[in-house]
């Protein structure tokens, strides 16, 4: 098993966890810095926006975590901010992000749909970083199978969980979310291919409709009505992205995705 504690210096102890989640965000920021560049949508705009977005993003997918495991929380009141050891929702932290960068772009007159066309694919592949931080925690992980021979034997290991074998959803979100990263760094580089807000729609059709299979895998989910919570929000994102881009296409002003 390996100790979700990376290293200690004196009282603070550095968790993976810490680690896998600012690794991701620092790669996003990079990204959207030399996208945005390309954009019009200057450095100091990316930073600012992120030192605002980040604690907030976490506050939400903390409280959204915590709404929907209250039975257990409401008893132990003392865990709630106890975020190191796992324990908040992406999906709490992408619908405050949202907000925060609807309010954020008009405040500094930016085109909110540039602004999430260059954040997209690095929410993308931060998200497939971060799922590392759940393998280190041993969590977000699937049913009990025999073996999982095909796994490196470091993966392998650390998921023998509770005594049996977990199926490794963490890997499967991991991966899905890498092959989106990829395909739409390639095809939003396509001349007269995307208009303008598809590259963020395209992340919630992929997205949503990875997690919403994954998440049917897994057997540590938040439920609501006979579905796992983030399979709800998965359908919601889905049709959203698909009626926007359906929406977009038919719109006729729409600039086609370009960089300066």
């Amino acid at each position: 098993m390996i100790n979700p504690i990376a290293f200690q210096i004196g009282p603070f102890a550095i968790h993976w966890y810490a680690i896998c989640i600012v690794s991701g965000l620092l790669l996003a920021v990079y990204l959207a810095m030399r996208e945005g560049a390309k954009k019009g949508i200057s450095s100091d705009d990316i930073l600012d926006f992120i030192l605002i977005a980040f604690p907030l993003a976490i506050i939400g997918a903390r409280i959204y975590y915590v709404i929907f495991q209250w039975s257990y929380y409401s008893q132990n009141p003392s865990e709630i901010i106890a975020i190191w050891n796992g324990g908040i929702a992406i999906y709490g932290g992408l619908i405050t992000g949202a907000i925060v960068l609807y309010y954020f772009s008009r405040y500094r007159f930016i085109n909110p749909i540039d602004f999430l066309d260059i954040a997209a694919p690095g929410v993308m592949i931060a998200q497939a970083i971060g799922r590392w931080g759940n393998f280190i925690n041993q969590e977000a992980y699937g049913k009990a199978v025999k073996s999982l021979d095909y796994l490196p034997d470091f993966i392998k290991n650390q998921m023998y969980i509770d005594g049996a074998y977990r199926t490794p959803t963490f890997l499967y979100e991991s991966l899905w979310n890498l092959l989106g990263f990829i395909i739409i760094m390639i095809v939003r580089r396509r001349p007269n291919f995307l208009k303008q807000g598809e590259v963020a729609f395209f992340y919630l059709i992929w997205y949503g409709c990875g997690r919403f299979v994954i998440e049917g895998m897994r057997t540590d989910s938040l439920m609501l009505a006979g579905l796992r919570v983030s399979q709800w929000v998965s359908v919601v994102l889905v049709l959203a992205g698909l009626g926007l881009f359906i929406w977009r296409r038919r719109q006729k002003d729409i600039p086609y995705y370009q960089t300066k």
